[in-house]
C-alpha cells in the first residue's frame, strides 16, 4: 500500500486518492473542497466524555508482530506478556467505528472512536496505581468512509512510560488484534515536581496518525496524586491544593468529575450533505471550518456562579487557537501540557498549538443569574501552515450559560507544584548540545534534512543526564514539536526569555515563523522506572505535531543509552 510521502515522491498527489485503498471511499480532493454547510451555534449541550471503569484483572498478551504498515514494515517492539505490580488496574478498550452526531442540523457521522465514542473515555488515574490497558482493534476494513485505515498504534501524550508501550509508530495492531500497554502512573524518577496532570492518548501509526485522529481515535487521561488530588476541593489533607473539581456519584451509579473540565478542540469540514471531509494531500496541514468541542460544534455548557477549573486541549491537527472570554475577565492559567506550573499566572488570553494542553480556572462567582459568556478564538489560519494573526471579533467557540449558585470550597493557592530539580540544578551536568532543523525539503518535510527512518538514530542521550537542544524552522512556518517521554524546560525563544505560560515544564513546543522562531530546551532524560524497577533505555521519537507534518516523516529518534 502506498502511503502519503511515496505518491508525494513520484508526484501523484493531485490525483491519487484512490490509490490509499480499495472500495468505493468518499474522498475529496484538495481543490475542491467545499465550506461545511450552516449550523446553528449553541443548541446543543457540551458532551462529557464518561470516566473509562477498571476490569477484573486478565491475562496480559504478548505484542503483534505481524501488522502489515503502510509503508510495509511491522512492529520493532515486540515483546511478551506485561509482567505489572499486584495492584495495576486492568481496562479493555475497543477501538470501534460508530455513528455520532456532531450537530443535530447535519446527519450521524461513523466516526471512530476508542470505545465507540470521541472523544474516548477519560482515563483518572492516581500516581502509584498503575494501569494495564488493553486496547482491541475492531475497526472495520474496507472502510466505506475513507478517512483514516484500520492500523493502530497508542501513544500516551505526555506520559512517562517504557519504549513498548510509548506508541512507537510502527509498533501496530491490525483489525481483529489487540495490544496491552503498561502505564506506570509514576513521576519520572520519582520526582514530586514530575507528577503528571493533563495527558491525552491517541492514535500514532506510522503515515496514517492525521486521518485517524481526525476520525476520531483521541481521548483524556488526567492523573492526580496527594497534592493534586482526586478529591479536590474536598480533600482535607493539609498538603492537598483543593483546586475546582471533585467526584460525584449520578443516580445511574456512575462516577462523574464535577468542576474539574476536560475539553478538546477541533476544527472539522463537512461536505454539502453534511458528511465529513478529509484531504489525505493536504501536507501543509489540514484545517477544518468548522469547530467541535468535545464532539460537537460550538455547544454550550451551563455553570454556577463559583469557580471551575478547564483543561484545554489542541486535539486539532494544525490549527493553533488564542482563547479569550468575551466579557473580558482573565484566566487563572495552573497547568501547561501535563505540568502544573509553581504558580498560577493570570492572563487575558492564551495561543495554545496542536497537542499542547492549558489548564486554567474561570471564575464566575461575580457574573449575573441568565448572564452568558462566550470562549473566544481570535487567531486567524488560513492555512496549515502558520497562523494569521489576531482578528476582532473572532469566532465563537463555546457559551457559558450562568444558571445557578452552587457552594466552592475551592481554591487557588499561590504555590503549585515547586520546582526541585530545574535548570539550576541540571545545566551544570549538560554535556551534550543537538541542534535539530525543521525544514521544508521538496514539497516535504524534514528534520536535520531527513525523513523519519525507524533504522536510524539521530541521538544517543544517556539515561539521567541532561541535554540541551536547539529546535529550529526557517521559511515561515510554523512546527509544533512534541518530544517522547521526558518533560524539558524552555530555556529561551529567540535568544530571550520565554513568555511566562512557557516557563513551566512542556512536552510540546511550537516553533518557526515569525510568531514562534527558534527555542532552546532543556531535556532531564529520566533514569528508572520504579513501578516495575528497569533503567530507562531505548527507542522514542520526536516529531512535529502538525499532523500531517509527522505523517510525512517530519520525526527523529533517539535511543536512551544505559
Amino acid at each position: 500500500m502506498f502511503s502519503r510521502r511515496d505518491i508525494l515522491k513520484i508526484g501523484l498527489a493531485s490525483g491519487a486518492y484512490g490509490a490509499l485503498g480499495p472500495g468505493p471511499r468518499r474522498r475529496v480532493f484538495a481543490d475542491n473542497l467545499p465550506s461545511s454547510p450552516r449550523t446553528t451555534p449553541f443548541v446543543v449541550a457540551l458532551p462529557i466524555a464518561p470516566i473509562a471503569q477498571p476490569t477484573a484483572a486478565f491475562a496480559t498478551r504478548a505484542d503483534p508482530g505481524d501488522c502489515v504498515n503502510v509503508d510495509g514494515s511491522t512492529a520493532f517492539h515486540v515483546h511478551g506478556p506485561r509482567v505489572v505490580p499486584t495492584n495495576s488496574q486492568f481496562f479493555l478498550i475497543h477501538e470501534q467505528a460508530r455513528p455520532h452526531s456532531f450537530h443535530p442540523q447535519l446527519p450521524a457521522n461513523v466516526i471512530w472512536g476508542y470505545n465507540g465514542m470521541a472523544p474516548g473515555p477519560t482515563f483518572i488515574a492516581r500516581s502509584g496505581t498503575p494501569f494495564l490497558v488493553r486496547f482491541v482493534n475492531d475497526l472495520p476494513q474496507n472502510d466505506p468512509v475513507g478517512i483514516g485505515e484500520p492500523i493502530s498504534a497508542i501513544h500516551r501524550h505526555g506520559g512517562f512510560q517504557a519504549e513498548e508501550d510509548d506508541g512507537y509508530p510502527i509498533d501496530t495492531f491490525c483489525t481483529g488484534q489487540s495490544r496491552d500497554y503498561f502505564y506506570p502512573n509514576e513521576p519520572a524518577d520519582g520526582l514530586v515536581q514530575n507528577e503528571e496532570s493533563t495527558l491525552w492518548y491517541h492514535d500514532h501509526a506510522i503515515d496514517i496518525t492525521g486521518p485517524n485522529v481526525y476520525r476520531g481515535l483521541a481521548g483524556f487521561y488526567l492523573s492526580f496524586d496527594a497534592v493534586d488530588s482526586i478529591a479536590g476541593e474536598l480533600d482535607t489533607n493539609p498538603q492537598a491544593l483543593r483546586l475546582p473539581g471533585r467526584m460525584v456519584s449520578l443516580p445511574s451509579g456512575e462516577q462523574f468529575r464535577e468542576f474539574d473540565v476536560p475539553i478538546v478542540i477541533q476544527d472539522k469540514l463537512f461536505d454539502r450533505n453534511g458528511f465529513l471531509v478529509f484531504d489525505t494531500f493536504d501536507h501543509n496541514g489540514f484545517l477544518g471550518d468548522k469547530f467541535v468541542l468535545n464532539g460537537a460544534i460550538q455547544p454550550f455548557f451551563r455553570v454556577a456562579r463559583r469557580k471551575y477549573r478547564f483543561r484545554f486541549l489542541n486535539g486539532s491537527n494544525a490549527r493553533f487557537y488564542q482563547l479569550f472570554l468575551s466579557n473580558g475577565q482573565p484566566f487563572v492559567a495552573i497547568a501547561t501540557d501535563d505540568s502544573l506550573l509553581e504558580h498560577p499566572v493570570t492572563v487575558k488570553s492564551f495561543e495554545i498549538g496542536p497537542a499542547e494542553r492549558v489548564e486554567v480556572v474561570i471564575d464566575f462567582t461575580n457574573t449575573t443569574l441568565g448572564q452568558e459568556i462566550f470562549l473566544v478564538n481570535r487567531l486567524q489560519q488560513t492555512d496549515g501552515r502558520k497562523p494569521d494573526g489576531l482578528v476582532s471579533p473572532g469566532t465563537q467557540l463555546l457559551k457559558f450559560i450562568v444558571d445557578r449558585d452552587a457552594a466552592d470550597p475551592s481554591r487557588v493557592p499561590d504555590t503549585l507544584r515547586p520546582v526541585t530539580v530545574g535548570p539550576q540544578q541540571l545545566l551544570p551536568q549538560v554535556r551534550v548540545k543537538r541542534t535539530f532543523e525543521f525544514e521544508r525539503s521538496d514539497g516535504a518535510w524534514v528534520i536535520n534534512g531527513e525523513f523519519f527512518d525507524e533504522n536510524r538514530i539521530d541521538a544517543k542521550p544517556k539515561r539521567g543526564t541532561p541535554e540541551i537542544w536547539t529546535l529550529k524552522s526557517g521559511g515561515g512556518w510554523a512546527h509544533p514539536v512534541h518530544v517522547h517521554l521526558t518533560d524539558f524546560f524552555i530555556l529561551s525563544r529567540n535568544d530571550s526569555t520565554p513568555p511566562v505560560l512557557e516557563r513551566g515544564r512542556k512536552d510540546t513546543v511550537a516553533i518557526g515563523g515569525p510568531d514562534f522562531g527558534d527555542v532552546k530546551i532543556l531535556l532531564p532524560f529520566p533514569a528508572n522506572f520504579r513501578a516495575v524497577p528497569r533503567p530507562v533505555t531505548g527507542r522514542f521519537v520526536f516529531h512535529c505535531h502538525n499532523i500531517e507534518h509527522e505523517d510525512m516523516r517530519m520525526m527523529g529518534q533517539f535511543d536512551v543509552q544505559p
